[in-house]
């Protein structure tokens, strides 16, 4: 394949990334996004691998068979649920390739005619090895606390902020000598200081601002990806990165803002954690029966479903779709209520309720609902917690105070569907459970949703 076929396959595979990008943005085109994403892909792949200066070898041939295996086996086996914790360790999967590729370049650097040139390379190197390092040790951890294998608690070092500038500049020292030919040891010692920042800096994020993170490292493994591209000398590479990382950082700075927070705050460690002790929480938790939430759903008129990760967990969503479908045959008005961070993932419920088949047009972000639930007959909520937490506007201490919330406390009645009576993957109590409109419906999201069909009428 000559250079010209490759980059007319670049440009397309370009375009069509631009175009998947734009297309995930609402439900009714995400399938056709995903198609023109993969088609994509494929023209990128095989004008790489035909292109000039590669050669199909009995090596790449292997590879390529492992890895499109192990593609398609964790594709086929894992579930919703299991989403978040798989896009994280994808996401470490391209910072180890940031830092593979750069200590290779490094290993076979050559001379450059311009001395410009030469410290040009050198930068490159540098930032794809410390973003690529940064993402693969923070996406392991994303991918140990999303997964239940690390606590979601914050762990707070004393000092950790001096700690980490401190590292930062200890890298960027490092960088210094690197470009003055003090020798490849400086590049190494970097990559293990790089390291422990990833680390350090997702361990001392708390489990309630896990989604900001994995979109934050999406970001980050989009710009390692860039200046991977920038030391191949392939455009494509770079295109997508700065896609990746663009639409990473994007979507990182619309959840801070849907939480209230400063993008920096979560990145270094500063929300998810108490300030104080939080308002002691007053009342107990009365439970009701499949009877009691059915006859109040039959004597409803409105009927909002806040969805959250327990629905996931569960696998409830076909049972909700078939509890709206039932619901609306009787003629009640039922939504859905979306926050912007609900489960682990950015769309993460939106997508659920796709995939059950629940009409686009009831499934509401906050913004568009919050102010509806006052008029509201009854509010189901399906494994939710911080997101419908009333401390986030009544505690000053708590650690989620100041995050815009779903006040789904404001309804006539609310039924919470919960498997029993812990604080959730975030640990923080929530008022909400405790309230006088409200009632504890436990059990299993997919049994209790399952035991409501037969009495609805």
């Amino acid at each position: 394949m000559s250079i010209g076929i490759q980059t007319a396959a670049y440009i397309a595979a370009s375009v069509l990334f631009i175009l998947a990008l734009g297309g995930l943005s609402g439900q009714e085109n995400a399938k056709r996004a995903v198609w023109y994403g993969i088609v994509g892909m494929a023209i990128a792949v095989v004008a790489t691998i035909f292109g000039p200066g590669v050669g199909l070898s009995a090596v790449l041939i292997v590879m390529l068979v492992i890895g499109a295996i192990v593609g398609a086996v964790m594709a086929r086996r894992v579930e919703m649920t299991g989403m978040p914790q798989l896009v994280a360790a994808l996401h470490s999967f391209v910072g180890l390739a940031a830092v593979l590729i750069g200590l290779n370049s490094d290993m076979t650097a050559h001379e450059f005619t311009a001395h410009a040139e030469q410290i040009i390379h050198e930068v490159e190197i540098f930032l794809g090895v410390f973003i690529g390092a940064v993402t693969f040790t923070g996406s392991i951890i994303a991918y140990g606390k999303l997964s239940g294998r690390i606590g979601g608690k914050a762990l707070i070092l004393p000092g950790r902020h001096a700690f980490n500038i401190a590292m930062v500049a200890t890298s960027l020292i490092l960088m210094l000598l690197y470009m003055n030919g003090a020798g490849s040891w400086t590049l190494y010692l970097m990559t293990l200081i790089a390291f422990v920042i990833g680390a350090h800096l997702v361990m001392a994020i708390g489990g309630a601002d896990m989604p900001v993170v994995v979109s934050m490292l999406n970001s980050y493994s989009g710009w390692a990806a860039a200046a991977t591209g920038f030391l191949l000398g392939n455009d494509l590479l770079i295109v997508t990165g700065a896609l990746v990382g663009s639409s990473g950082a994007i979507l990182s700075y619309i959840m801070c803002k849907a939480m209230n927070r400063q993008f920096l705050s979560v990145i270094l460690g500063g929300f998810g954690n108490a300030s104080g002790p939080a308002m002691a929480v007053e009342g107990e938790q009365i439970a009701i029966d499949a009877e009691g939430a059915a006859a109040a759903l039959n004597d409803a008129d409105s009927v909002i479903i806040v969805p959250g990760y327990g629905m996931a967990v569960a696998q409830a969503q076909g049972a909700v779709s078939e509890l709206t479908r039932k619901l609306r045959a009787t003629g009640k008005d039922v939504r859905f209520a979306i926050h912007p961070v609900a489960g682990r993932l950015p769309g993460h419920m939106n997508v659920l309720l796709a995939e059950a088949k629940v009409p686009y047009d009831i499934v509401l972000e906050m913004d568009e609902i919050n102010h509806d639930f006052s008029n509201t007959d009854v509010v189901i909520v399906i494994g939710s917690n911080d997101i419908v937490n009333p401390a986030a506007q009544e505690d000053p201490n708590s650690p989620i105070s100041g995050m815009p919330v779903l006040e789904v406390w404001k309804a006539k009645q609310v039924f919470v569907s919960k498997r029993g009576q812990g604080t959730g993957y975030s640990g923080i109590e929530n008022p909400l459970f405790y309230k006088e409109n409200t009632r504890m419906y436990y059990g299993d999201a997919k049994d209790s949703i399952n035991k409501l069909l037969p009495i609805i009428n």
